[in-house]
């Protein structure tokens, strides 16, 4: 395979921006195709994969290099550890001269005995997965370093999944089906999707199994008024919106307007006009929709430890601490936002963390604290079971 040094400059130059600069993997790597619009294809795959892949191995990549300094120098000679252990012949570049093939294997065989550093992560996160999951821990933290699938999910208010089946493999994307969802199709090859007539067309969202289980797990009926009271960019609430057939109405909200207007936006080309957009300016946002909503959805800010797979800078990025400060804000918008539930309605409380302490810890306290609720239901998706996202789903009825 014949590698052009033009395309890996790209690569350190990028991956140097998500080390130095702390910017967002998925964002660097967009406007570097972006601006780089006359890449084919295999091309841009590399780029993509190539980045993420020194960026989930950025730990185990520098303790072979002996170092942990991330200099061009070094990225560099990071590029040239992963050609190595992906075993592909190292290109004649002035920046791998002094790269052993045989010392890198070996370095990576002795590192295979310590957790940490085989899966590449910091000290802290393997500790604190230790001590929730205990050896579970291993099972899970190894599934979030294999690459995540790219997963489509139908929207099934304009389309079926046969026919979009057929016109994605029109567009050259080739795809299999879900057995577990009837709504979800899982690409054999990534390929940029976004260009596609079929997306322009709002025929489909990019979302997960996993995701796409939060959903159905409100146990939706036509007519419906449901509230999505952390929507973010509102991938669940277009899910919610096409479940009630474009009926009913869901009410959006979240604390950020640019998040509710790039939702508006996802909204329109989906063709679903049952939505409503409301920014949380105070708790009086809150209050003045006490009792109105049918179903509740409370999908809270996260580790997204679950997630690493998809955006493995977060393992950099994350911290002990912050994850004990999302725990208090998860126990706040539980404790604060179930008043919008009308007796009789269902919560649905959901992560992308596999954390016991942001999950199941968080619902036993919610019903000790709050005798009008009991759970019905709950889902724990683990990475290692199930090869995709891990999630937590629980389902409450208030009485």
């Amino acid at each position: 395979m014949k590698f052009y040094r033009n395309i890996f400059e790209a690569v350190v130059i990028s991956t140097s921006k998500i080390f130095n600069e702390n910017f967002y993997a998925d964002k660097v790597i967009e406007k570097t195709l972006r601006q780089n619009p006359k890449w084919g294809a295999r091309d841009r795959k590399i780029i993509a994969e190539t980045i993420y892949e020194l960026v989930r191995w950025k730990r185990l990549y520098l303790l072979i290099l002996d170092d942990d300094y991330t200099s061009i120098e070094n990225i560099w000679k990071m590029v040239g550890v992963h050609f190595v252990l992906q075993n592909l012949t190292l290109p004649n570049w002035n920046e791998f001269s002094n790269l052993n093939a045989e010392a890198i294997q070996n370095k990576k065989k002795e590192f295979s005995k310590i957790r940490k550093i085989r899966e590449s992560i910091p000290d802290w996160l393997d500790e604190r997965g230790y001590s929730e999951l205990g050896d579970q821990w291993s099972n899970e933290i190894s599934a979030l370093n294999k690459q995540a699938s790219v997963v489509i999910r139908t929207n099934e208010f304009l389309i079926s999944r046969d026919e979009l089946q057929t016109k994605l493999l029109e567009e050259n994307i080739d795809t299999y089906k879900s057995s577990e969802l009837s709504s979800a199709l899982i690409l054999k090859e990534r390929k940029n999707i976004f260009k596609t007539i079929s997306f322009k067309s709002g025929f489909f969202e990019v979302q997960d199994i996993s995701s796409q289980l939060v959903a159905p797990s409100l146990m939706i009926e036509p007519g419906m008024r449901i509230i999505d009271a952390c929507a973010g960019a509102g991938g669940k609430t277009l899910h919610i919106a096409t479940l009630l057939n474009n009926k009913g109405k869901v009410i959006s909200l979240d604390t950020e307007a640019w998040k509710l207007n790039e939702l508006k936006k996802r909204a329109g080309r989906n063709k679903l006009q049952n939505i409503e957009t409301r920014l949380i300016e105070s708790q009086k946002t809150i209050k003045r929709l006490k009792e109105t909503a049918d179903r509740l959805l409370l999908d809270v800010p996260c580790s997204g430890i679950g997630v690493l797979k998809r955006n493995p800078d977060t393992k950099w990025k994350l911290t002990n601490e912050r994850i004990n400060e999302l725990i208090l804000l998860q126990k706040d918008i539980l404790s604060n936002y179930q008043v919008m539930l009308k007796p009789g309605g269902l919560l649905v409380y959901a992560t992308c963390s596999i954390l016991p302490s942001e999950n199941q810890y968080q619902i036993n306290s919610f019903l000790e604290m709050h005798k009008n609720f009991s759970l019905i239901d709950e889902k724990i998706i683990s990475p290692s079971a199930s090869g995709f996202d891990g999630f937590y789903i629980a389902t409450l009825k208030k009485h």
